[in-house]
């Protein structure tokens, strides 16, 4: 986790790079998070690569049911040098949940955008194959969204159906 005086020549560099891009600069115990505008996204970790932060870790979604905008997306980054790290979020509403892809900058970024996009429905405009990576193609939602029904069929076990035929009735 960068120092206070780090993490606000950080944040100074990124509002440099584009006035408008950082929302808020959230701090808990053990980890900074630099929660930015959707469209900002490939310039601020441009800025964050540039200031030593050039391993991008993970890129995962969010969903922050029941607050709006719902969807998120958490960007980890590591400095190998400083042995820092940072996080840098995002959140866009499920009505428009479309944000700019890292993947051509960040070729790291390519599965775990198509996990976020096959388990909550981010949509990564610009990325070179956003399809579905663990769900069938003709799979209907989106599994990790937290209104997603939970159910299924019923497991029944029978092994003991010889000693206490149909107890699942």
């Amino acid at each position: 986790m960068p120092d206070a005086a780090t993490l606000e020549r950080l944040v100074g560099e990124m509002k440099a790079s584009d006035a408008e891009s950082v929302i808020e600069t959230v701090e808990s115990p053990g980890r900074v998070a630099i929660e930015v505008k959707p469209e900002s996204i490939v310039g601020s970790l441009e800025v964050l690569r540039a200031a030593g932060y050039e391993f991008l870790a993970s890129v995962h979604g969010i969903d922050y049911y029941p607050n709006e905008p719902r969807l998120g997306v958490d960007y980890e980054l590591l400095s190998r040098e400083a042995c820092d790290r940072v996080a840098v979020t995002l959140r866009v509403s499920i009505e428009d949940p479309h944000l700019p892809s890292v993947t051509p900058a960040w070729p790291c970024a390519n599965n775990q955008e198509r996990e976020a996009y096959d388990m909550f429905g981010l949509i990564f405009d610009g990325h070179p194959d956003l399809r579905r990576i663990l769900m069938p193609e003709d799979y209907e939602g989106h599994p990790q969204r937290r209104d997603f029904p939970i159910g299924g069929e019923p497991v029944l076990f029978t092994h003991n159906e010889h000693s206490v035929p149909r107890w699942f009735e």
